[in-house]
């Protein structure tokens, strides 16, 4: 039975395949800061018209003149445009004078710290609730077709560094003769390429990304210029510099390096690694910052620590990933390969895959922090599914490194192949391309129909039979065949797990979330006494008049209701009968009809009142001036 060696293609297909699918079935990028207050509170009813508006967050963010919009029932915009900060994570626009009672609507869109789009939007009320026609534009931050593209231009930039930095370091630290070799070349080249196209590619969607999320502001300069002016746009501007010494160092490490290294000038080849060493670890190191400084390690907290933490995990993550991939490409393209440049990379790999758990644990407990958040949320379950994914790869590289300590036993790869060649010349059979070529050794003798373009044809022809004869070399020898399989296994689980860091790198912390969800749940849970103003009329004579309703501690269990009803010149009315009932329709609770004690003229009360749950209730107080005359009156208010 003939066994196939696996193609190179293969590895590409199986990368464009994974990438798809994790791609296209992922859901837009999940915010990174969340709101946790407001003043007036998200479906708040007020008496009277406030001055301003307040939104509290989770972390920093940053906010433009349009970031917070005020909109009154008619849709028009109430506010002044411009948002204050008076401290910590608060921020706030001012409103006009001699507002309408009704619905409001706030809008509003901003940009968290570690550089991801958070929008949303409430309403509150003034006086009372009422229909509106308030129409908010369709922003699309951070999803939509934009936010797909640049969710793909992330995956690219880190895959175009693992590249470029995992390749340059296998070829100096394990394998310096693969300077020389063309497939090798092009691995470091494509990832340099890549990381290059993708980092121009974010810096065009990041003003589209963060905004309106419409594909034709990708284009738009006046954007651009707005985000050259922020941190993402600094670290991306940054980027694109380093990558121009990047480009210096592979003209050297792929032209006067490999140059030097055939001449046979071993002080000008150590002087020049020691050189190409400082400079692209330099240069490795600055590219790795510039996702440090903009993302996750940016914020929160030990930011200090955490910048370069970040920076080391990059490092390891390409010294590891790409140096397995130059390997494949190695082990697939290259004519040989020594089994010791092999076991330096097994050397590389542990140390990195060290570095990786030392770092990677800290990262876990600065970003997750808790067993819950680890568990329920999705920046935990992914993080699980990470660690999963390194343990399976550890378990194949372990396959690995017993294929390479057989391969080392083996002859030079110069013998081997030798050998190799001398047991299948034997059955090799003459190859026969056209009419003319008897063989891949036939030569021209100058007689008739022999020429330029005959010439050409048997050069190719003998190119061919000589990669031919290379593969079978390659393909002959089962120790080298059998790291292939395992090493092309391993890049196959890279793939997914570069896939999966991609999308925590998009997922909102395990620490952040719980922590909006506490501050949310305190900001409903801790809301204050509520008190209502309700105007009634009774269609009877002196029928008319308000109701104050006040409600102590205004939250869920027992509380204390008072209320007031006045005449329209504000003095106390004493009605002959005064109702009240709670009804929250999302839960099916109620009515509940409550019948207050009257105590004094115009005052009813009632002690031990039972809230039974948080969230808009409606309150419906009945007041009855005359033996026929009575009226309903209604008002949502919340209550946590």
């Amino acid at each position: 039975m003939k066994t196939i060696a696996p193609r190179f293609g293969h590895l590409v297909l199986l990368f464009l395949a994974v990438t798809g699918t994790l791609l296209a079935g992922a859901a837009p990028a999940s915010a990174h800061a969340a709101l946790t207050g407001s003043d007036p509170k998200q479906g708040a009813v007020v008496e009277t018209a406030p001055r301003q508006v307040s939104l509290t967050f989770s972390e920093d963010v940053a906010m433009s003149s349009d970031s917070v919009r005020v909109l009154d029932p008619a849709g028009k915009r109430v506010d002044s445009g411009k948002v204050g900060h008076p401290g910590g994570t608060t921020y706030t626009v001012k409103l006009h004078a001699g507002l309408p009672d009704g619905t409001f609507t706030v809008a509003y869109q901003v940009v968290s710290a570690d550089s991801h789009p958070v929008s949303g939007a409430f309403t509150f009320s003034i006086g009372a609730p009422s229909k509106t026609t308030a129409v908010l534009t369709d922003q699309n931050a951070g999803g939509g077709v934009v936010g797909a593209l640049y969710g793909v231009a992330r995956y690219i930039s880190y895959a175009g560094f693992i590249l470029l930095v995992g390749g340059a370091a296998f070829v100096l630290g394990c394998w310096p003769r693969g300077a020389g070799i063309k497939p090798v070349q092009r691995v470091v080249v494509g990832g340099w390429t890549a990381l290059t196209a993708a980092t121009l590619a974010l810096l065009l969607l990041r003003g589209s990304y963060t905004g309106s999320g419409k594909v034709g502001d990708i284009f738009d300069m006046s954007l651009l210029g707005q985000v050259l002016q922020t941190k993402t746009g600094a670290a991306l501007t940054s980027r694109l510099l380093l990558l121009a010494a990047a480009a210096l160092f592979i003209a050297v490490l792929f032209g006067a390096y490999v140059k030097r290294a055939e001449d046979g000038d071993k002080k000008e080849v150590k002087d020049l690694t020691f050189g190409l060493a400082i400079g692209g670890a330099v240069v490795a190191a600055g590219l790795g910052a510039t996702w440090a400084m903009a993302e996750h390690a940016s914020t929160g907290i030990q930011a200090g620590l955490a910048m370069p933490v970040d920076v080391l995990h990059l490092l390891a993550v390409a010294a590891w990933l790409g140096g397995l991939t130059t390997l494949l490409v190695a082990l697939y393209r290259a004519p040989s390969i020594e089994g010791s440049a092999v076991r330096r990379f097994s050397r590389v790999a542990f140390c990195s895959v060290v570095t990786l758990a030392a770092t990677g644990l800290y990262q876990s407990w600065r970003q997750v922090g808790s067993w819950s958040a680890l568990t329920g949320t999705r920046y935990g379950q992914l993080l699980l599914l990470k660690v999963g994914l390194i343990a399976v790869l550890l378990g194949m590289a372990w396959i690995s490194r017993r294929w390479t300590g057989r391969l080392s036993e083996q002859l030079s790869p110069e013998a081997a192949a030798t050998t190799v060649a001398q047991r299948t010349s034997e059955k090799k059979k003459p190859v026969t391309v056209g009419s003319g070529a008897k063989s891949d050794d036939a030569k021209t003798d100058g007689s008739k129909g022999d020429g330029p373009e005959r010439s050409a044809q048997l050069a190719r022809q003998r190119a061919a039979v000589a990669t031919a004869r290379e593969k079978r070399v390659r393909d002959a020898d089962p120790h080298r065949f059998g790291l292939r399989r395992s090493v092309l296994a391993e890049a196959g689980v890279a793939v997914v797990l570069l896939a999966v860091t991609t999308m925590l790198t998009t997922t909102e912390p395990g620490r952040t979330e719980e922590e909006a969800k506490s501050a949310t749940s305190a900001a409903q849970t801790q809301s204050g006494p509520l008190s209502l103003k309700i105007p009634f009329d009774t269609g009877g004579t002196d029928g008319k008049g308000t109701v104050l309703l006040d409600l102590d501690p205004g939250r869920t269990g027992t509380n204390e209701m008072h209320v007031y009803v006045e005449r329209p010149s504000g003095k106390a009315f004493d009605v002959p009968e005064v109702k009240v009932a709670f009804t929250l329709e999302s839960k099916k609770i109620g009515p509940l009809p409550v019948a207050p004690d009257h105590i004094a003229t115009g005052h009813w009360t009632k002690s031990g009142l039972q809230i039974p749950g948080a969230g808009d209730w409606k309150i419906a107080v009945t007041v009855r001036t005359s033996d026929i005359d009575q009226v309903t009156v209604t008002k949502n208010a919340k209550i946590g």
